[in-house]
C-alpha cells in the first residue's frame, strides 16, 4: 500500500524525462522567471546521476541530412523558383541547412564588437521633400536601388505587384511605401526611412509626405536632416501646381530653412516625361531654366544663399542623373555632377562635440525591451552610461547603441552628434515616453519649461492675431499645443528693433515678439545657445502660421522662490 493514498500509480507508459525536451506538465505558480532565477541561483547544486538519454540532434544537422532526392521536395521547390519566390542560394540554404550570405553578414555583425561612430564613414541625414506627387519615393526608391540595398529579386516582386494594379510607374516608390494604404493610394503618409551608402560616405534617407494631411511628418523628418533635397515636378501644370498658393512646394521650403536645413539641392525631376521632353527624347532646357528662374528668388527670401543653393535635372523613374551622369545624347546642355557624387563632395554640417547631450526622441518601439531613435543632436552617447529622460525626469541606463549601414546594423560603442541611432533602454516603458522627449546627462539637464518669450514671423493667416490666439508648436521631434499669452511688440522690418510696444494685434508680414505659454512643459533652448532646439514652426486649421526664435525662458517658479526667500 503507498504512503499517500491519494498518489496514482506508476505509469510505464510514460515517457522518459530528456535534458533540454519538453517538461511535464505542472500546476501553475504565481512566480516570475526573475523569482525562479534567484530561488535557482540560491539552491545548492545537486549532481544528477546520468542518464541514459536518446541522441537529440540539433536542427541544422537534421537539416544537413535531409533527403534531397525527396520528389515532393523537389516539386515544391522547382514550383517556387518559376514563381520567382526562391532564388538558388535560398534553395542551397533548404538542402544543405547553410545561411544564406546576408543572414550570415548579419549574424556576423550581431557578435562583432561594439564600435566608436568616429571609426565609420562620414554620416550625412537628407530629406526629400516637395509637393505632391513630384516623385520624392520614387527616386528615394531608385537610389536604394542602384546603391544594392533593394536586391534584384525584390525589385522584381515590386514590379510585378505594381503591375497588376495597373501602376507599373510605382514600382520603385514601393521600396519606401511599405504600408498597404501608401501603396493602394500612391501617397506618402509616415516619413519614409532608408540608408545606403557610397565609397565616401554613409547616408540616411528621409522620405517626406508631400500631402498638406501629413506636413506634421514631414517636420518631423526635416529636423532630423542635414541637407534637403526640393523635388519638382517639370511637368506642366505639375510644377505651377505645387509652386503657386496652396502648393506644398513653396511650405516645404519654408519648414526646412526653419529645421534647420543649410544646404538645399532642386531636383527638376520628370525631364524625360512626354510633356517637356523634346524630339528623340532629349530634355528640354528651356523649361529647365523657366523653372529655375521661378523658383531662384523665392528660395533667396526664405533665406538660403545662392552658394549653398544647387539645381540639377534628373529623372527618377530611369534614374538618370541619380548615381552616373546623365547621357549628354539626352542632356547635352548639363555638365554638372549626378545627385550621389555631389552629395559625395559635400561637407557635413558642424558636429556639437562639446556640448551637453541632447537627444530628441523621433519615434520609439518595442523590441525586447523600449527602443528609441533619432538624430543626436549634440554630445556623445556610451553604451552602458546612465541618462535621464526629460521632462518626467526618468534615469535610464543605455543598453545597447545601433546604427543602420549599408546591409546591415553595427553596434556602436559610442555614438557621436549628427549619427542617426537607435538605442535600447532599461528602465523606462514605451508607454512612458513621448515623442519630444529628451535624453540629458544628470549634470546637464536640459530644464522643462511651459513659458518663453520668442520672435515670431508672421507668413499666413487670413485675419488678424490677438492675445489668447491657440495653435500647434513643432520644435524638434515635439509637437505642442500653444497659446499667445500677450503680445509684447512689433518689430521693424529694416531697423529690426521694437516699433511699438504692447501692440493689441499683429497680422501676416508682421515680425513680433511674443510671450507663448504651452500646454505642458517642453525641452527647449534659447536660439542663441543651441539653434537647433531653439526655432520652431507654428501651424493652425492645416496651414504654417508662423515660424520663431527663442529668446527668452521663463520659469514662474523660480519668481516665486525669490519672492518667498524676501519675505523670510
Amino acid at each position: 500500500m503507498p504512503l499517500n493514498p491519494s498518489v496514482g500509480g506508476f505509469n510505464p507508459g510514460a515517457g522518459s524525462f530528456v535534458p533540454g525536451g519538453a517538461a511535464p506538465a505542472a500546476e501553475a505558480a504565481d512566480e516570475t522567471w526573475e523569482s525562479a532565477a534567484t530561488e535557482e541561483a540560491a539552491a545548492p547544486a545537486v549532481e544528477a546521476a546520468p542518464a541514459p538519454v536518446a541522441e537529440v540532434k540539433a536542427p541544422e544537422e537534421a537539416m544537413e541530412k535531409m533527403d534531397v532526392n525527396d520528389e515532393d521536395l523537389k516539386k515544391e521547390l522547382a514550383k517556387m523558383k518559376a514563381e520567382g519566390l526562391l532564388d538558388d542560394e535560398e534553395e542551397a540554404e533548404i538542402v544543405t541547412g547553410k545561411k544564406t550570405k546576408k543572414e550570415a553578414a548579419a549574424a556576423a555583425a550581431a557578435e562583432a564588437a561594439p564600435v566608436d561612430s568616429r571609426t565609420l564613414k562620414k554620416h550625412i541625414n537628407i530629406v526629400f521633400c516637395g509637393h505632391v506627387d513630384a516623385g520624392k519615393s520614387t527616386i528615394s526608391g531608385h537610389i536604394m536601388y542602384l546603391t544594392g540595398q533593394v536586391d534584384e529579386r525584390t525589385m522584381e516582386k515590386y514590379e510585378r505587384e505594381a503591375k497588376a494594379k495597373h501602376r507599373e510607374s510605382w514600382k520603385f516608390a514601393w521600396c519606401m511605401d511599405s504600408t498597404d494604404e501608401e501603396r493602394a493610394k500612391g501617397k506618402t503618409q509616415e516619413c519614409g526611412r532608408g540608408t545606403f551608402g557610397t565609397d565616401k560616405k554613409n547616408y540616411t534617407i528621409l522620405d517626406a509626405p508631400g500631402h498638406k494631411n501629413f506636413v506634421p511628418h514631414m517636420i518631423g523628418g526635416a529636423s532630423q536632416a542635414d541637407v534637403a533635397c526640393l523635388v519638382i515636378s517639370v511637368r506642366k501644370g505639375e510644377f505651377e501646381a505645387g509652386f503657386d498658393r496652396g502648393g506644398q512646394s513653396r511650405e516645404h521650403v519654408v519648414l526646412a530653412k526653419t529645421a534647420g536645413v543649410k544646404t538645399l539641392i532642386v531636383g527638376i525631376n520628370k525631364m524625360d516625361d512626354p510633356s517637356v521632353c523634346l524630339e528623340g527624347g532629349v530634355w528640354d532646357e528651356v523649361r529647365y531654366n523657366e523653372v529655375k528662374t521661378i523658383l531662384l528668388p523665392f528660395l533667396k527670401q526664405t533665406g538660403f544663399q545662392e552658394k549653398d543653393l544647387f539645381f540639377m535635372p534628373i529623372s527618377g523613374f530611369t534614374g538618370a542623373n541619380l548615381k552616373n551622369r546623365v547621357d549628354l545624347a539626352i542632356c547635352p546642355w548639363y555638365g554638372g555632377p549626378a545627385l550621389l557624387e555631389y552629395l559625395d563632395d559635400l561637407q557635413p554640417s558642424a558636429r556639437f562635440y562639446d556640448m551637453p547631450l541632447r537627444f530628441p526622441i523621433a519615434d520609439k518601439y518595442k523590441d525586447m525591451g523600449t527602443c528609441v531613435m533619432g538624430k543626436l543632436e549634440a554630445g556623445t552617447i556610451k553604451k552602458g552610461e546612465s541618462l535621464i529622460i526629460v521632462p518626467n525626469k526618468i534615469v535610464v541606463t543605455v543598453d545597447e547603441i545601433f546604427i543602420d549601414q549599408g546591409e546591415g546594423t553595427i553596434q556602436l560603442s559610442e555614438a557621436g552628434p549628427g549619427d542617426n541611432i537607435k538605442m535600447k533602454l532599461k528602465g523606462v516603458e514605451e508607454e512612458q515616453l513621448r515623442l519630444g522627449f529628451v535624453l540629458c546627462r544628470k549634470d546637464s539637464m536640459c530644464r522643462p519649461c511651459r513659458w518663453f518669450d520668442a520672435t515670431v514671423q508672421i507668413l499666413d493667416f487670413p485675419t488678424i492675431i490677438c492675445a489668447g490666439y491657440t495653435c500647434v508648436l513643432h520644435i524638434h521631434s515635439s509637437m505642442e499645443e500653444c497659446t499667445f499669452y500677450s503680445l509684447k511688440g512689433l518689430i521693424d522690418k529694416k531697423t529690426r528693433k521694437v516699433s511699438q510696444k504692447d501692440p493689441k494685434f499683429c497680422k501676416q508680414g508682421d515680425s513680433v515678439i511674443v510671450r507663448i505659454k504651452m500646454s505642458r512643459p517642453i525641452c527647449v533652448e534659447k536660439y542663441k545657445d543651441f539653434t537647433q532646439m531653439g526655432r520652431f514652426m507654428l501651424r493652425d486649421q492645416g496651414c504654417t502660421v508662423g515660424v520663431g526664435i527663442i529668446n527668452e525662458l521663463k520659469f514662474p517658479e523660480d519668481k516665486k522662490k525669490e519672492k518667498s526667500s524676501d519675505d523670510k
